[in-house]
């Protein structure tokens, strides 16, 4: 099934791309959300119109994702929390705990960028990695400490 993307959607594409999906996964999960719509003659005229200026406006938005990243790469976030002797945290250091981080050292991430499998549940060096743009990701470091 042809549709056309209304946002981006990860692993599939930006706005305006036309991808040919299994029905399924269109029917149950891009048109329910609004993600994509069916690719009729009169949609793929309506989103030619516009591809010049989706296409400046996704170069603008990569080449300020690539200055954010280059502002990034010497950040390193340090967390002291309470933790036990062998070093396991007695909570965790999530998604959440990260943003407030960045947004205090002066950094705009936005929320669904940070990519963690799991919270930070043990001390020392970790290392989360910050997708930007598709193309774009930073690594930032993070060190947990034991507080007293």
């Amino acid at each position: 099934m042809k549709v056309i993307l209304r946002s981006t959607v990860d692993n599939l594409g930006r706005p305006g791309d036309v991808k040919d999906v299994k029905t399924g996964y269109a029917r149950n999960y891009l048109l329910p959300r609004k993600l994509a719509e069916m690719a009729t003659e009169s949609s793929l005229k309506y989103w030619e119109k516009g591809k010049e200026k989706r296409a400046t406006l996704v170069a603008a938005e990569v080449k300020s994702a690539k200055e954010l990243t280059e502002k990034l790469a010497g950040v390193n976030l340090s967390f002291s929390v309470p933790a036990s002797e062998e070093g396991k945290l007695f909570g965790s250091i999530g998604k959440a705990d990260l943003l407030k981080s960045l947004k205090a050292a002066g950094y705009e991430v936005p929320k669904n960028s940070i990519h963690l499998e799991t919270a930070i549940k043990t001390t020392g060096e970790h290392e989360v990695s910050l997708r930007l743009q598709p193309e774009v990701i930073a690594k930032v470091k993070v060190s947990v400490t034991t507080r007293e």
